[in-house]
């Protein structure tokens, strides 16, 4: 074999190894450079791979990275397991067996003290009638009310008491009572009802009983026999003869025509509505009649007014600063009889006004004109 013939071999195989060796080399090059989405977090994408005329876009979120070990950090496990933030707590309520001290500010009501406490009204006025003497318009700033842990009654035990008996006269039963823990009546001896003995003089409380509210209202004065009235102070009446004789329709009976205070809630003992009113505004009578009972009256009413209307109805206007009218006298409807005020058991200027049906009071509202 020639010189120039060996040369030739030579150059054509290093040419073809270089060739290759080329094409190895441009092929890298191709797959790390376009192939970034076959071999994910390899290529760091920078602004320097973002074409100058295409800005890169801010609407397509990232694609999350696989998990793998590679990219596991304790950092990022931290971030994966937050709890959320809960602003409020909710702490489970808890029963009360203890009587609490509660002190009576400007502007309390029996209702609203009784809201403050998840309790009835009934229940603030039976835990303090030595207080209250069933009446909620005895209630006043200062005074230190019991309040019971749960809804009923208190009561202290005298000689002669037996469990069935108190328990009866509340609508209760014996276990009721013995089994409330804040009795202390059966503490770790589980002895019988009939074992078990209450000293004089001790109060328990009496989950879920009920009894009759102690009423001081005015009773039935008929104009044959006003005297019935005689016990409940000097404005009573003698014998009241003829007289006017009611409509059957009824006023407002002062120039107010809104509650200020308690409204009709047989449920605190208040059969009235204390409409509002200005020391010395007009009372007027609600409808035409006799007059039964007219001046002081020692229940609570301050200055009382009651009016027989001659068929069944009568009507009561207490608390008033004057009286205008006397024992006997006829009266028509809308006539001046008195005026507003706070005498007796009020803490403010406002006419207590009652009205009742054959000896059975009834709600004002349903028989007065709208407002």
């Amino acid at each position: 074999m020639s010189f120039l013939q060996k040369l030739w071999n030579q150059l054509r195989w290093s040419t073809i190894i270089t060739f290759f060796i080329c094409a190895i080399l441009i092929g890298v090059v191709f797959v790390f450079t376009h192939s970034s989405k076959a071999f994910p977090g390899l290529i760091e994408t920078t602004p320097t791979n973002l074409s100058a005329t295409q800005p890169p876009a801010t609407d397509v979120p990232p694609t999350p990275l696989p998990i793998s070990p590679a990219n596991l950090s304790l950092s990022s496990l931290l971030d994966g397991i937050r709890r959320d933030t809960v602003p409020h707590t909710s702490i489970p309520s808890r029963p009360r067996f203890t009587i609490i001290q509660y002190t009576v500010v400007s502007g309390d009501t029996i209702t609203g003290i009784a809201s403050k406490f998840n309790l009835k009204p009934s229940t603030i006025l039976f835990a303090n009638y030595n207080v209250l003497g069933d009446d909620p318009e005895n209630l006043r700033p200062g005074q230190v009310l019991k309040i019971l842990p749960v809804d009923g009654t208190y009561y202290q035990w005298h000689d002669n008491d037996s469990l069935a008996g108190v328990a009866k006269f509340y609508g209760v039963t014996p276990d009721d009572i013995v089994d409330f823990l804040g009795n202390h009546l059966n503490d770790n001896l589980d002895k019988a009802i009939s074992q078990i003995t209450v000293q004089p003089g001790t109060w328990l409380i009496v989950p879920g009983g009920y009894r009759q509210f102690i009423s001081a209202s005015a009773p039935t004065i008929t104009r044959n026999n006003p005297a019935v009235a005689s016990q409940m102070g000097p404005g009573f009446c003698g014998k009241v003869m003829g007289g006017a004789i009611g409509t059957g329709s009824f006023v407002w009976p002062t120039t107010e025509h809104w509650v200020s205070g308690y409204d009709y809630e047989p449920a605190i003992n208040h059969y009235a509505i204390d409409i509002a009113g200005n020391l010395g505004n007009p009372v007027y009578a609600s409808d035409s009649g006799v007059v039964v009972y007219a001046g002081w009256n020692n229940t609570g009413y301050g200055n009382l007014t009651i009016i027989d209307h001659g068929d069944g109805w009568q009507t009561l206007y207490a608390h008033q600063s004057a009286i205008d009218v006397s024992c006997g006298e006829s009266v028509a409807r809308g006539v001046q009889i008195g005026n507003v005020g706070a005498t007796g058991n009020a803490t403010g200027p406002h006419l207590h006004f009652e009205m009742s049906y054959e000896g059975s009071r009834v709600n004002p509202h349903l028989y007065l004109p709208p407002p």
